[in-house]
């Protein structure tokens, strides 16, 4: 019985992310056709004008948007379950070879802001957690706040430009490094693009862990432990903190969704060329099959976190596991 209650489980879990990807792929392919312009326009731009009715129904043909857009939608799909993601006319590469580039660049960004804002949220909450409504409760809500409030794009130029002009510190004005090839340089032009992002994500895990700090305090077991004697940090890291994790893990798990396609603005500014951006110019370029695949390859990455979010859980809490 267990067996099959699991294997039911596996399977609607299946269906549900093969729907949500048929959903992105749906919404994205209508959305960017809804958008003024085409690959023409975008290349040639106003002396696309003056082409002839021949000339552009053979670049119509070339991109292949002279076809119904139904066909159009089929044909992607189609080329999409043999692995050929198109090709970029702008860059002259496959859409794969484009994003086994990037793909692992916002990898390793996300990666380490996650770490970034789990350093500065969960002690930052737990802290403010310790005594509600006090001074440093309240200087913790400040700094929560203005994560959330301070735009990234303003934290980014303003960090970029007070260091590169004071102090003469610009890593990301050079070519970019890859892990592998340069990892001192590497991670010199990572460290301002995570740190922007890392303090946008540590404001909501900060609220998160406070608020689930609060109600795991006032539980009976816990009351127990203290009374008891047991050590207060061993109090507050094993058995409050423990039980706390559940929520914790699950806005992790959505920010690093999030990171995955909305560091673009991030990526822009720092000359990062990760998969945010490559959609960016995707989208400037008017290239359909670079943004369309692109765009599901990072809905993909978000299903697939979110099943590590949930395989995490049980890994954590006893209480998933049985139920």
């Amino acid at each position: 019985m267990l067996r099959k209650l699991t294997r039911n489980r596996v399977t609607r879990r299946i269906a549900s992310s093969l729907a949500t990807l048929l959903g992105v792929a749906i919404l994205v392919f209508i959305m960017l056709r809804a958008i003024p312009g085409d690959q023409i326009t975008a290349g040639l731009g106003t002396e696309a004008a003056a082409l002839t009715p021949d000339q552009r129904a053979d670049l119509e043909a070339y991109y292949g948007i002279d076809k119904p857009l139904l066909t159009q939608f089929f044909s992607w799909i189609g080329n999409l379950l043999t692995g050929n993601l198109g090709f970029s006319s702008r860059a002259q590469e496959s859409v794969l070879d484009l994003t086994l580039k990037s793909l692992p660049v916002t990898l390793e960004l996300a990666l380490l802001a996650i770490v970034i804002a789990l350093l500065i949220g969960i002690p930052l909450g737990m802290l403010s957690a310790s005594k509600p409504d006090s001074p440093r409760d309240a200087a913790g809500q400040v700094v929560g706040l203005a994560g959330l409030s301070i735009p990234a794009f303003l934290l980014a130029t303003t960090l970029l430009s007070v260091l590169a002009s004071s102090y003469g510190f610009n890593p990301n004005g050079k070519p970019f490094a890859g892990l592998f090839d340069d990892p001192l340089l590497n991670l010199q032009q990572m460290l301002l693009p995570a740190l922007v992002l890392g303090f946008g994500i540590a404001a909501p895990i900060m609220r998160t862990t406070r608020t689930a700090v609060l109600e795991v305090r006032s539980n009976d077991f816990v009351r127990t432990a203290r009374a008891k004697g047991v050590p207060a940090k061993r109090l507050q890291v094993r058995h409050v903190l423990g039980n706390a994790m559940v929520p914790i893990v699950t806005m992790v798990g959505l920010q690093f969704g999030y990171l995955l396609g909305g560091a673009v603005v991030v990526e822009q500014v720092f000359s990062v060329p990760g998969i945010g951006r490559q959609v960016l110019l995707g989208i400037q370029q008017k290239e359909y099959a670079l943004v369309q695949s692109t765009v599901l390859v990072i809905a993909v990455a978000f299903v697939l976190v979110n099943l590590l979010t949930d395989i995490t859980y049980r890994l954590i809490d006893p209480r998933v596991r049985a139920s």
